[in-house]
């Protein structure tokens, strides 16, 4: 159900920033929480394995809204090893999408505008902003502190392509990316590997090789840290194959998926969203479940095959309890919403109570 917005598209990323959240994140009132935490994710007890993945909330203030709503599992915003500015406003815009948004439907442009509503799918480009280390960090420590008796703040993070930058650079920052990340105390760490809206940089987890270069650096700085890796959809089984002995022997949890590449425009044919690089966005929401509820089942699949350890963390298109209790069924152990909790704060406690019926 589209309800008013904890993140404001008409405002930009700053304004949402600095003001936000909006709508019921930003009451102050504390969802009741009974009994005790039944549920473990990646060694902490949660009342329940739902969450937002990395994304909408912005820093601590969007943190304890999701905790104050009931989002029991919060991922902050991913963060670099130093300052990343925003693409140009606007960054969200809704897009037309009926159905499944196939890979037919996705060589043709979509139509995007403001017309929110349901079954929501938007285009979302950021570019994947971040304040300076030293701003971040400080933040993120508060944003932990906000998390209750059986909640827990995932840290996001990433490496940052440069100008004429070789390989081994790239990798070495994204393993100091983690290691300022690991230095804040969050109990649980995401490498994201998986952002297809940030122009040239590309999505790194396709890059299997490069992939477990980073991820077995990221190991050695963060020592025992719980570390998810959040990567995109794979239409390759033989890649999902090999993500997942990489996931098995140096990580805890693979997340899936983030979202699907369009070519965007508006009811005139123009570039929706202004700027280079920025015809071609991530997609994400009602359209992109299919994708989301297929990476999950076939990664379950090869899990059990090789009884493999890890736990895998469901994404794309949850904007419903039916949608949630979906993605538990097809093997999730985790399941998170981004796009549906924007437009549904109340989404957590709508889950919990068709739970306990």
């Amino acid at each position: 159900m589209v309800k008013a917005p904890f993140y404001d598209p008409a405002l930009s990323y700053e304004e949402n920033y600095k003001k936000g959240p909006f709508s019921d994140f930003a009451t102050g009132e504390k969802f009741n929480q009974e009994g005790k935490p039944q549920y473990d994710f990646l060694g902490q007890k949660v009342y329940f394995p739902f969450g937002i993945p990395a994304g909408p909330l912005l820093n601590s203030n969007f943190v304890k809204g999701a905790f104050d709503q009931g989002f029991d599992i919060a991922v902050y915003k991913t963060v670099r090893a130093e300052y990343f500015p925003c693409h140009l406003f606007p960054n969200v815009l809704a897009v037309e999408v009926e159905g499944d948004l196939t890979f037919e439907k996705l060589e043709k442009p979509l139509v995007a505008n403001t017309d929110y509503r349901d079954p929501i799918s938007i285009t979302n480009s950021f570019g994947v902003p971040s304040r300076k280390p030293e701003i971040w960090q400080a933040d993120v420590k508060k944003a932990i502190s906000y998390a209750g008796v059986g909640q827990v703040m995932v840290l996001s993070f990433m490496g940052t392509v440069k100008e004429n930058q070789t390989q081994e650079e790239f990798i070495e920052d994204y393993i100091l990316a983690g290691k300022l990340a690991n230095e804040t105390g969050a109990k649980v760490l995401e490498a994201n590997l998986s952002c297809p809206n940030i122009g040239n940089e590309g999505l790194v987890c396709y890059n299997l090789e490069v992939t477990e270069k980073i991820v077995k650096g990221i190991r050695k700085v963060i020592g025992n840290t719980p570390l998810v890796l959040k990567v995109g959809y794979y239409k390759s089984d033989a890649d999902m194959i090999r993500l997942a002995e990489i996931a098995n022997e140096y990580a805890d949890d693979v997340a899936g998926i983030n979202t699907l590449q369009a070519e965007v425009r508006d009811e005139d044919g123009n570039q929706a969203l202004p700027g280079p690089n920025r015809l071609r966005s991530g997609i994400c929401g009602a359209g992109i479940k299919w994708a989301g509820l297929d990476f999950v089942k076939r990664m379950k699949a090869i899990k059990d095959k090789n009884n493999y350890k890890f736990s895998i963390t469901g994404v794309g298109g949850v904007t419903s309890p039916e949608d949630y209790f979906e993605y538990r069924e097809a093997g999730a152990d985790v399941v998170m919403s981004a796009t549906g909790a924007m437009w549904n704060p109340d989404l957590a406690q709508e889950i919990k109570a068709k739970n306990d019926k």
